[in-house]
């Protein structure tokens, strides 16, 4: 079959040039070293400089905040081990169980394609008996990447307008930053499966009660529990017309400070109520952490950039750079007690873009 393949283009040199020029044409296109010719279009193959050799794998992760590690191998994760094995395609599962949390690992054949097994998994977990894990726990599927997905990394920093770091941001304020600004924007960028927080305090409204008031109103944990639940919603109604127009009528009641908190009511007692601030106080505070990031010997706030399975890692770089750039005129900024101003700034810490290109230039 060659020998002839050989004889055919040897006898038909039109056909071998044209075979010649296709071929070396689609070579440009698909290069990965941004040749512009101006007249090809490019569609540049996915390269990284490190091989991903890891296993078929998918992750269940399930939070039971406060929980021991024995109670979490009972009551979480033996049970969604042995769900999820009768899963097609199940190679092998492995599980941790920590506290606070279980992982699980379920190993597919290396024939099963990545987001067929992910709608599986997720067919499964849908599927669970009600009563097979405890109240209010839910697990969730991890992010669509393998693990060398986290292909960038960054911290947030205040830093004047030559770029010297200045400080002035508690770590709770760049915690909330990148919580509620930087991380929903750069997840908007093609190819980013996940952006993780890291460092930092999240901050949370903490309720510290009392046990001598809570035993001398006769009041429980959970009525405060339920109490601060009750208070912390909207209550739809009905509309009202006037004049021939329509006006909606509902009640707020979400909770924007700690004096709404305060206010919440437990209970009554000879027609006066008792408030959460007369049994508690409420304040804001850092949540639990058991981590933190740190950088040169001081503590920062971060995050971690996961580009999705199959994605061009470089393409999907250049993404969340160009968002970065994008955002960067949108952070917030503050006037120092020295006179300076401290401009929130994302600053890499980890880029693979350096890396790639390194290795791309052993092919030139």
């Amino acid at each position: 079959m060659l020998n002839k393949s050989i004889k055919f283009l040897i006898e038909n040199k039109l056909v071998a040039i044209i075979f010649l020029v296709l071929f070396v044409g689609w070579g440009i296109v698909t290069a990965p070293f941004n040749w512009e010719t101006g007249i090809l279009p490019t569609d540049p193959v996915a390269v990284d400089a490190i091989p991903d050799i890891g296993e078929n794998q998918q992750i269940v992760f399930t939070k039971w905040p406060g929980r021991s590690p024995q109670d979490i191998e009972d009551q979480i994760t033996y049970p969604l081990t042995t769900s999820l094995l009768g899963i097609p395609g199940v190679k092998t599962i492995r599980s941790s169980s920590m506290f606070g949390f279980s992982s699980i690992y379920i190993i597919f054949e290396e024939d099963i394609e990545f987001y067929w097994s992910r709608s599986r998994i997720l067919e499964k977990l849908n599927s669970l008996p009600s009563n097979l894990l405890p109240e209010g726990v839910n697990p969730a599927l991890g992010p669509d990447a393998t693990g060398l997905g986290q292909i960038f990394w960054y911290t947030l920093e205040g830093r004047d307008k030559e770029g010297n770091v200045t400080g002035g941001w508690d770590l709770h304020e760049l915690r909330s930053i990148q919580d509620y600004y930087v991380k929903y924007a750069l997840s908007g960028a093609s190819g980013v499966s996940e952006v993780a927080s890291i460092g930092g305090y999240v901050q949370e409204y903490q309720i510290d009660v009392d046990p001598e008031l809570m035993r001398q109103y006769n009041i429980g944990l959970k009525e405060v529990v339920m109490a601060v639940k009750e208070s912390n919603r909207d209550i739809g109604a009905q509309t009202l017309e006037i004049n021939q127009a329509e006006y909606l009528v509902r009640g707020l009641g979400y909770v924007k400070s700690i004096e709404d908190i305060e206010n919440a009511v437990v209970t009554s007692e000879d027609y006066t109520s008792i408030r959460i601030k007369d049994i508690a106080r409420v304040s804001l505070g850092p949540a639990q952490r058991r981590g933190i990031l740190d950088k040169e010997g001081a503590e920062v706030v971060g995050g971690v950039v996961v580009a999705r399975y199959g994605a061009n890692p470089l393409e999907v770089i250049n993404n969340v750079k160009d968002q970065i750039a994008e955002i960067s005129g949108g952070l917030p900024s503050k006037e120092l007690s020295d006179g300076r101003i401290s401009q929130v700034t994302i600053v890499p810490f980890y880029d693979r873009t350096e890396l790639i290109q390194e290795t791309l230039g052993t092919l030139n």
